[in-house]
């Protein structure tokens, strides 16, 4: 009888020795990251750079975003080119038939006439209240604005796609630590199935430890759950196709230690409003909306135009034409009674002429006629018509100036709640893992106790309960340390990048 307790004594602690040892290896396996999956081709690992490049080119708000700034630019070149004189050409050509008018003679005649009429005319504006050169410095601010907005959009989709990438990882690392769980939980299993099967530990022991090893398999399928819907976000952030594999590559935790950020809030909210383009977007809006006041004013003042005129016509009733050709003749061209009472003829010397045919381009040149005017418009009256654009300019410029502080005050708010978030996942960060460390050897003993036969497997399965529960709260909150940080460094104007 000795001789088998001394036997039983020996197996119980070679187990303590080999538990204790499993227990140290797994205690050092803390949250670290690791690749879910096996196999999975480096083709098909991307990093959050190649993340936000892949989004930024699909996203359908940057498409219409580079629309508006490609809209912006036309309207500023089309503002330029109002600068440069209009020019239009003219033609018109027509056929007439009965009773007409020669357009050489200016009078009826009865024969159909083919008739064409051509013109040229240019206007250039020379004064307009400043409205032309006002409206291009009003184009280029809004193109400018345009381009900061679309920068603004680009970052919003970064942010959104590098919340989406950690919870990649955060799903990566809680399938991983469900997966440990349930591995140590086996290993418990298997040498608790030992220590029964050697009447060292009660039966009843099996069955915690088998309910505790399922529970531990549901936490694998719901991590493996979440991280596929984790991944799924990702995908749709980046608007591609959800029916493929891959993984994203890990990233560096730095540690909070004795100050979680460098900078404080009045120094970001600084940094931000000098760099950040939602704030130089609408900045550029007012400079923008003031000017268009003064374009509203520019319909106040006198408008002066120079226009010049070239034309020509054709007419077929023109085809022939009588020139001199240096004879006289007399022609009788009436009658006067003379004292006699006789009549006595009145002779009129009529120059002799050949008749000519007169050929199209003949009558172009001969018809040709240039002219050159000025013309003014001053307004008067107009329904007040001016005035109320005027005013109209001013409000939207109110407005313009209301959207400018209403950015700054969110801007503010925003770095503010950013920077309490930032310190309160740093003291949780912080927190967590002096949780972790203590459950740590709370479990080992709990799990030598247990091979001791000192607890039973609830009071074990209450141990790695405990445990398992705040390593999961370590991985989130370490990743939501991480996200944090770099919300304060987009701010700082600093490249997203989690390396």
């Amino acid at each position: 009888m000795s001789m088998q307790v001394a036997w039983k004594q020996v197996r119980v602690v070679m187990t303590l020795l080999l538990t204790t040892g499993l227990s140290a290896t797994y205690a050092q396996n803390t949250v670290s990251a690791v690749s879910p999956g096996s196999g999975t081709s480096a083709s098909n690992r991307l990093n959050l750079q190649q993340c936000i490049e892949i989004a930024q080119q699909n996203n359908i708000q940057i498409r219409q975003g580079q629309l508006t700034v490609a809209n912006s630019d036309l309207q500023l070149h089309q503002s330029r080119l109002n600068l440069l004189p209009t020019t239009n050409f003219q033609a018109n050509q027509g056929l007439n038939g009965g009773r007409s008018i020669n357009p050489q003679s200016n009078g009826f005649i009865q024969q159909s006439i083919s008739s064409g009429n051509y013109q040229l005319n240019a206007s250039a504006t020379l004064y307009n209240g400043m409205v032309l050169r006002n409206t291009i410095k009003q184009n280029d601010l809004i193109l400018q604005a345009s381009q900061q907005e679309l920068n603004a959009t680009k970052n919003n989709v970064s942010l959104t796609v590098a919340q989406n990438y950690l919870n990649v990882l955060v799903g990566s690392e809680q399938l991983a630590v469900a997966q440990r769980q349930a591995d140590v939980t086996r290993a418990q299993l298997d040498r608790t199935q030992r220590l029964v099967n050697a009447g060292s530990a009660p039966e009843a022991n099996l069955y915690e430890l088998r309910a505790t090893l399922a529970s531990n398999e549901v936490d694998i399928v719901t991590a493996q759950n979440t991280l596929d819907l984790a991944k799924v976000s990702l995908l749709q952030a980046m608007n591609v196709p959800i029916n493929q594999e891959f993984e994203v590559e890990q990233i560096n935790v730095p540690d909070p230690g004795l100050t979680p950020y460098e900078a404080s809030v009045q120094q970001l909210f600084d940094v931000a409003v000098g760099n950040l383009p939602e704030v130089k977007g609408a900045d550029l809006r007012v400079k923008g909306a003031a000017l268009g006041v003064q374009v509203a004013k520019g319909a106040l003042y006198p408008v002066l135009t120079l226009n010049g005129n070239l034309s020509s016509l054709y007419s077929s009733a023109a085809n022939q034409q009588q020139i001199p050709n240096g004879t006289t003749r007399q022609q009788i061209t009436g009658f006067f009674t003379d004292a006699n009472g006789s009549q006595v003829p009145v002779y009129t010397t009529i120059n002799g002429s050949d008749v000519v045919n007169v050929s199209y381009f003949n009558q172009i040149q001969n018809n040709f006629n240039r002219s050159a005017s000025l013309f003014l418009r001053v307004p008067i009256f107009q329904g007040n018509l001016s005035r109320n654009r005027i005013t109209t300019a001013k409000i939207q410029q109110q407005n313009a100036e209301l959207t400018a502080q209403n950015t700054r005050l969110t801007l503010r708010q925003q770095i503010e709640t950013a920077y309490t978030s930032m310190r309160a996942a740093a003291n949780k960060f912080k927190a967590t893992q002096v949780q972790v460390a203590s459950l740590e050897k709370a479990f080992q003993v709990a799990e030598s106790r247990l091979n001791a036969g000192a607890i039973n497997a609830t009071d074990y399965s209450i141990a790695k309960t405990n445990l398992d529960r705040a390593r999961n709260s370590l991985v989130q909150a370490k990743y939501d340390y991480v996200f944090r940080t770099k919300i304060l460094d987009y701010y700082q104007n600093k490249p997203l990048s989690f390396n």
